[in-house]
C-alpha cells in the first residue's frame, strides 16, 4: 500500500468548535501508523501544515488542543504520532526509520484534494523530523523550528538523561556508531535545502539548548539559503500560554507569506 493511504478514520471531540477532529490510521514504511487530522469548520484550510510533535513514545504526545489551536489559524493540519505509539504498529527511533512516519504524513496531505500547499512545523526533537521531511519534500511552502533539535551528537552530550534511551533506540553511543548520529543530524545536508527556515527558540531553554538553533542558523546563513530566527531572551522550551498564542499567530503569518513570496 502506498505511504499517506489512509486506511480509517473516526471523529474526534474538538475542543475549538471551529475546527474539526479526526484521529487517522495510515500506511507509512508498510506500517499502520496513528495521527490527528484538524481542519477548521468552515471549510478553509487549503494550505496543509504537517505537525511533528517531540518527545517519545509517551513524553510529548501530540495534544488535540494544539493541533486545533494550528487550524484555527486556516490550516489542515496532521499530527502523526509516530510508530508504536496509540495503537499504531512497529517502534519509535527516534528520527531513523521513523522519519518515513513524517514522510507518509507529508504524502496524506499532498493526497486531500482541496490541499493546495503544505508547510512543516517541528517543536523539540520533532525540529529533526521537520528539516529532514523538508530536505526529502523541496516542494514545502516552508519549515519552522520551534525549540528544535538539530544536532543528534549535541543532544547526547547534553541530555544526561536521554542517553540510556538513545543508546538503546540508536544502537549505541556517538563514539561507537556516529554514523547513525549523523544520518539523524540534518546539520550535514543543509547544502540540499530548498525550503524557507523560521527558526524559534526560548534562550533559557534546558531541555533542547539554544546551541541548535545557532548552529542551524549559522550553517544555513552561511550556504545562502533562506532562513529567519526569532530567539527570545527570556524563555525556556516552554512559553507561556498568552506569549504562545502570539507566537503561533506570528509565525503563521510568516507562513503564509511564503506561500506568496512576499
Amino acid at each position: 500500500m502506498k505511504d499517506g493511504t489512509i486506511v480509517s478514520s473516526f471523529p474526534f471531540p474538538s475542543p475549538n468548535p471551529r475546527v474539526k477532529l479526526e484521529t487517522i490510521t495510515y500506511y507509512a514504511g508498510g506500517l499502520k501508523v496513528k495521527g490527528m487530522l484538524a481542519q477548521p469548520a468552515d471549510g478553509s484550510g487549503k494550505n496543509g501544515f504537517l505537525y511533528l510533535r517531540g518527545g517519545i513514545k509517551n513524553v510529548g504526545k501530540v495534544r488535540p488542543a494544539r493541533i486545533a489551536q494550528f487550524a484555527a489559524e486556516g490550516f489542515t493540519v496532521f499530527a502523526p504520532f509516530y510508530r508504536g505509539n496509540q495503537g499504531g504498529e512497529g517502534n519509535e527511533d527516534f528520527a531513523g526509520d521513523d522519519r518515513i512516519d513524517a514522510f507518509a504524513a507529508f504524502e496524506l496531505l499532498k493526497s486531500l484534494s482541496w490541499v493546495k500547499g503544505i508547510h512543516i512545523f517541528g517543536f523539540s526533537r520533532g525540529g529533526v523530523m521537520a528539516l529532514l521531511t523538508a530536505l526529502r519534500y523541496p516542494e514545502a511552502h516552508s519549515a519552522v523550528t520551534w525549540g528544535g533539535v538539530s544536532d543528534m551528537f549535541l543532544t547526547y552530550g547534553e541530555r544526561k538523561d536521554l542517553r540510556r534511551m538513545m543508546k538503546r533506540v540508536i544502537g549505541g553511543t556517538p563514539g561507537k556508531f556516529p554514523e547513525r548520529y549523523r544520518a539523524r543530524t540534518p546539520l550535514y545536508r543543509l547544502e540540499q535545502m530548498k525550503v524557507p527556515v523560521l527558526i524559534i527558540h526560548g534562550s533559557r531553554d534546558t531541555n533542547v539548548s539554544q546551541e541548535h538553533s545557532l548552529r542551524l542558523e549559522k550553517k544555513l546563513r552561511e550556504l545562502g539559503k533562506p532562513v529567519e530566527a526569532w530567539y527570545f531572551k527570556e524563555y525556556t522550551h516552554y512559553f507561556p500560554p498568552a506569549v504562545n498564542r502570539r507566537i503561533v499567530k506570528e509565525l503563521t503569518n510568516w507562513m503564509k507569506k511564503q506561500e506568496c513570496g512576499c
